[in-house]
C-alpha cells in the first residue's frame, strides 16, 4: 500500500495534512513542533505520514498519547501522536537507532486507519 499526501491546510496549531490510503482520505494535524522536528531529522514529511498510516508497531505513551514506530535503515521513525475528537494529531517526531526502542513488530495499541 501506498500512501500520498494530497492537500496542506494551515491551522492555528500546525498544518492539516489530508492524506490518501486504501481509498480513504485521512486528516491529521502536524503541529508546528513536530514539522520543526521533521526539518532538524532531515526527514520527509511523506516519510512520516507513512508512519502515522501504516506503522510496523504502535505502543502507548504517556498522558492518552500513542506512538507510531517503522523502521528505516538503521533508525527508526518514532511519530508520537494524540487524537483532538476523532483527529489524529502529530505532537512529535524522532530518529533515534531502531535497537533503542524497536520492539520486533505487530503490536498494535492504537491504528489511525483502522
Amino acid at each position: 500500500m501506498t500512501i500520498e499526501i494530497i492537500d496542506k491546510q494551515p491551522n492555528v496549531k500546525g498544518v492539516i495534512y489530508s492524506i490518501k490510503a486504501s481509498g480513504k482520505i485521512l486528516k491529521v494535524l502536524f503541529l508546528f513542533h513536530a514539522i520543526e522536528r521533521i526539518k532538524k531529522w532531515g526527514i520527509t514529511e511523506e516519510t512520516v505520514a507513512e508512519t502515522l498510516i501504516l506503522p510496523e508497531e504502535v505502543m502507548v505513551g504517556h498522558r492518552n498519547r500513542y506512538i507510531a514506530h517503522r523502521r528505516y535503515g538503521d533508525h527508526l521513525v518514532r511519530a508520537v501522536y494524540e487524537y483532538e475528537g476523532i483527529m489524529p494529531v502529530l505532537v512529535t517526531v524522532y530518529f533515534p537507532y531502531t535497537e533503542r526502542y524497536f520492539k520486533g513488530g505487530g503490536i498494535y495499541e492504537d491504528q489511525i486507519l483502522g
